[in-house]
């Protein structure tokens, strides 16, 4: 086996078939919107090189383009600083449900395995100004004055989208965690205990320091997904109203194929690539250092 390993043509033409899919599946597709964004090409029909007028369209005079990425930014920060500490809370909680413990788990990840369109959808009827469930609370409640249009004021409009995306992804935080929380030995639990550590000692100084490894691959999950984030915002606001809830998927889906601008949508999907790849690059570098270990 290992004189088979060593002979360099094996090697190649064990890598081959992968490399090639990858060079026709990845490289060339990314290349070809590389090309294309520099065209004024509307996706059929005979086009024109613009050159970089394209590129330079969509980071010095597109409002929208950053726009979008200032709400995925505001859907991160928001996922980070409210969904996971509270997926982290309950978690524990759950672990220490007893009985209840698979009822608790079972009840959070119920919107994680529904159909977004039929979440989507069924938080739209709740928003709804005139015969919304969250408006008729509000006034049953007697807090008439907090009713909102809450998918049509451009105020608060993002804010709604922002909370539906963290319940519905909730499930899936709650659920790395949870285990997470199941690698830790109990034997750690009770020697920490032993040595007269509190609930909240315990947790703060031995739980989360050996949490930091499920951590680290969540905070990636979540960047990830706030940045590729579409199929909410178009099911329920289509980046409206105006374009205060609009994201870089959504906007690059409209802009290619709704409005025809195939080459201008090419250039925006490629700068995306680039600040994904950037982001990537600074996330692996500021997770780089040692997380904990048992």
């Amino acid at each position: 086996m290992h004189k088979l390993m060593s002979n360099r043509w094996t090697i190649t033409w064990l890598v081959a078939p992968g490399l090639t899919l990858f060079l026709f599946m990845v490289c060339f597709p990314i290349l070809m919107s590389v090309y294309y964004g520099t065209t004024n090409w509307t996706g059929l029909g005979e086009y024109q090189s613009v050159g970089f007028a394209n590129y330079y369209k969509v980071l010095f005079e597109d409002p929208i383009f950053w726009r979008s990425l200032w709400n995925a930014l505001l859907l991160l920060l928001a996922t980070l600083a409210l969904q996971h500490p509270v997926a982290i809370l309950f978690a524990i909680l759950i672990t220490r449900a007893g009985r209840l413990e698979k009822t608790f788990r079972t009840i959070f990840f119920i919107p994680a395995v529904i159909s977004i369109v039929v979440t989507s959808k069924m938080w739209v009827s709740v928003f709804h100004p005139s015969y919304g469930v969250l408006n008729k609370v509000l006034e049953q409640l007697g807090l008439a004055s907090l009713k909102q249009d809450w998918l049509g004021d451009p105020s608060v409009a993002i804010w709604s989208l922002i909370f539906v995306v963290m319940w519905q992804g909730f499930g899936y935080a709650l659920l790395l965690y949870y285990a997470g929380l199941q690698g830790i030995p109990k034997d750690l639990y009770e020697a920490a205990e032993l040595d007269g550590a509190g609930k909240i000692t315990l947790y703060t100084r031995v739980v989360i320091p050996l949490l930091s490894p499920m951590i680290r691959v969540a905070v990636i999950i979540a960047v990830t997904t706030c940045l590729k984030q579409m199929e909410t915002v178009f099911l329920m606001t289509n980046g409206g109203p105006g374009s205060t809830t609009q994201f870089l998927g959504n906007y690059l889906y409209k802009t290619a194929f709704s409005s025809s601008l195939y080459g201008y949508g090419n250039a925006i999907s490629v700068i995306f690539v680039i600040i994904c790849l950037i982001i990537t690059v600074v996330m692996n570098r500021a997770l780089k250092k040692d997380v904990g270990q048992f």
